[in-house]
């Protein structure tokens, strides 16, 4: 899409940007350059810039199009974002169909196809056209007069679901696109959504933290997650989008410039700003050169750094595909190769448990060890409790497993079939295995999870989370220097930082007499944090700041939470029943209480030094900002709030008195119009209830 000379030129005005060289107002400029980057990022995967960089430039952009909204465009960078949840989809009827396409699984089929073609087209040879067949979500894009007009799922390959808000928050997929310069006025593509193996392992990673299952491939990912209604929560996916067949064309009266051949057509959409498989395509004479390549293919897809699960032949020329047509189910000009499937049997010997850094339980099958898609597997992770149960596993059973997404290996399934009375139950313990304080799960969830803050399976993580910014604001005192402590042995505990040998540390590179002052200082000054502080910084699960701070106007001391029984603690402000259960779990551990004690032993605050203004004129009323305020900082008006004797919540619900909206509110603002004892003000009318 951008030849070196272009490259050259918008990477220049990108750094005269910065240097405000350049007219930071020229809002084609913006927009040129804005591209350009997603360009590089999201189809190059080859950045010339940071994240913070690119959204500085963003943000001007925004701001010009906010002061001149008859400015802004369709295509403009900005129009990717705040669609907002989408009602439904409306079914579209695709302008070609969308077939399947035949299958081959060896050789024989590849040369029993190439015979079929070449008897229905008269010729020796055929020149094909070979690209990798990606696993993800088909997709087919609309485009008229050069702009994006919609998305459709593939549905029943005659009409699909319109997913256009979530198809334009794939960033690798031009809003707009210069089809007209090859005469053509609509087009309509196909291709795949798909999810690379990185961010799949990343999204997996987070679904186990949270205790949910992982998703077995990359295409199930994308394939659910083209349909969720929240656009937002699709474009923090990082998918991809592949564009790989052009399956109408509407010209404007000017064929001349439309590519002749298939490859001539990823050409087009390469240098339009698609992401196709330009660069991953082969041009093969003869069926046999093509069996060569698609088996050398097969052979190296571990190193591609997304799925694929076959490779896809076509023959190149457009004017024969025609001519060749196609049946009811799949065109006569091409055919997909599948690769090998990748799953073996194996033993199930034994189960381990790990402890991860929040606590949660994670069983570990040892298995017999088996080569599947060329990599041992020895073990495999088996998630939580309910899914032994949902795949019925004993210890010593045969099991079927796959390496599905060509990285995580999973238990397909058991073969209760083939048991033969050596097979036994697996027992989750009830215990940590770590530290054996006794294991906790809340109702409706699946993970068992140590809740005890001293255990050395989490303790690195905790002490982070109660060092940072905004638990006890330890300064000097970030992540590095706590894994660096932990490492050396000087750390081992969340007490530990108050015990901190500065002697010790005075001897490490690095650590001059200012910075063992100035962290001893900042160490000091934690002790009288206010409580709601402590309590963010002890890690209970569910508890943020506001709900921290709920929770410190309840007591007068921290130590009182170990006497509230479940219903007490679902009598505060906005305490539901899952985070009652955690605060619960928290402080009936007594080896958390014992921590506590040692905390207060060594000089830290146990107790409520800030008296709630009970004369305020906010007294006895409760608060919740959405959007964003121009006269004041959100965490300052929280404050004033607090100051007056009012109270901050987390959530709408019918104990909200007041809803203050700022600029671009969101979802709070629509649910809270839904609740009649809710007052909606604006920040003016905020600011007119403090005093002067």
């Amino acid at each position: 899409m951008f030849d070196s000379q272009q490259t050259r030129s918008l990477q220049k005005l990108t750094q005269e940007l910065f240097k405000g060289k350049a007219d930071q107002s020229s809002i084609a400029s913006l927009r040129d350059v804005l591209r350009f980057h997603e360009y590089r990022y999201y189809v190059m995967n080859d950045p010339l810039i940071s994240d913070t960089e690119y959204d500085q430039l963003y943000k001007q952009l925004e701001k010009i199009e906010k002061e001149h909204p008859e400015l802004i465009t369709t295509d403009s960078p900005t129009q990717r974002v705040g669609i907002g949840l989408i009602k439904d989809f409306p079914k579209k009827q695709h302008l070609v169909p969308m077939l399947s396409l035949e299958n081959s699984y060896n050789a024989e089929d590849l040369a029993d196809w190439d015979r079929k073609v070449k008897e229905l087209s008269g010729l020796e040879k055929i020149e094909y056209c070979v690209e990798p067949k990606f696993d993800g979500a088909s997709i087919s894009l609309l485009y008229e007069s050069d702009m994006l007009v919609r998305g459709v799922t593939r549905g029943d390959g005659e009409t699909g679901d319109d997913i256009t808000p979530n198809i334009k928050k794939i960033k690798s997929i031009p809003l707009s696109a210069t089809f007209s310069e090859y005469g053509i006025e609509q087009v309509e593509i196909r291709g795949e959504i798909l999810m690379n193996k990185n961010n799949f392992k990343k999204y997996n990673d987070a679904l186990i933290q949270e205790g949910l299952p992982p998703l077995a491939n990359p295409r199930n990912a994308a394939a659910g997650s083209l349909r969720i209604k929240d656009t937002e929560e699709v474009g923090r996916r990082n998918f991809e989008g592949f564009l790989y067949h052009v399956s109408y064309i509407g010209d404007n009266g000017n064929k001349s410039k439309e590519p002749l051949t298939h490859s001539g057509m990823l050409e087009m959409l390469w240098n339009l700003g698609f992401r196709s498989p330009k660069n991953e395509m082969k041009i093969l004479k003869g069926i046999d050169a093509v069996i060569d390549h698609v088996h050398s293919f097969e052979a190296g897809r571990d190193d591609l750094p997304y799925e694929i699960d076959g490779m896809v032949i076509k023959v190149n020329s457009i004017e024969l595909q025609e001519k060749l047509g196609m049946t009811s189910h799949h065109p006569r000009w091409a055919i997909a190769f599948k690769f090998k499937a990748r799953q073996a049997t194996s033993k199930l010997l034994q189960v381990d448990y790990q402890v991860g850094r929040t606590g949660a339980v994670t069983p570990v099958a040892r298995i017999q060890p088996v080569q599947v898609g060329g990599v041992t597997v020895s073990s495999i992770s088996i998630h939580n409790e309910d899914y032994i149960h949902e795949k019925d596993l004993k210890i010593n059973d045969t099991i079927l497993i796959e390496r599905s997404g060509d990285v995580i290996p999973q238990i397909v399934k058991s073969f209760p079939e083939l048991r033969d009375g050596t097979q036994t139950d697996i027992t989750f313990p009830r215990k940590c295995p770590v530290c054996h304080d006794k294991l906790h799960k809340p109702e409706g969830e699946a993970v068992w999870r140590c809740v005890n803050i001293g255990c050395e399976a989490q303790v690195v993580e905790r002490i982070i989370h109660f060092v940072s910014k905004d638990a006890m604001d330890i300064r000097s005192f970030g992540e590095a220097n706590v894994r660096k402590f932990y490492d050396m042995g000087l750390l081992k505990d969340v007490p530990g930082i108050y015990m901190l040998d500065m002697n010790e540390l005075g001897k490490l590179e690095g650590f001059g007499a200012k910075s063992v002052s100035n962290l001893q200082q900042a160490i000091e000054n934690s002790k009288t944090q206010p409580l709601h502080r402590l309590i963010y910084a002890l890690g209970i699960r569910y508890v943020g700041e506001t709900t921290a701070k709920t929770l410190a106007q309840s007591v007068t001391s921290i130590f009182e939470f170990a006497d509230y029984s479940l219903d007490q603690l679902q009598q505060l402000n906005d305490v539901g029943v899952k985070v009652a259960a955690s605060i619960y779990a928290f402080f009936q551990n007594k080896d958390n209480i014992r921590l506590l004690k040692q905390l207060e032993k060594l000089g830290v605050h146990m107790h409520r030094t800030t008296a709630v203004m009970s004369g305020g004129n906010l007294g006895g009323q409760t608060f919740l900002f959405t959007g964003t305020l121009n006269k004041m900082k959100r965490s300052a008006a929280e404050a004033f709030v607090e100051k007056n004797g009012g109270t901050i919540v987390s959530g709408v619900s019918s104990k909200l008195n007041y809803l203050v909206v700022g600029e671009d509110a969101g979802s709070k603002l629509e649910k809270a119009k839904k609740i009649p004892g809710i007052k909606i003000i604006s920040e003016d009318e905020f600011l007119k209830m403090i005093p002067g």
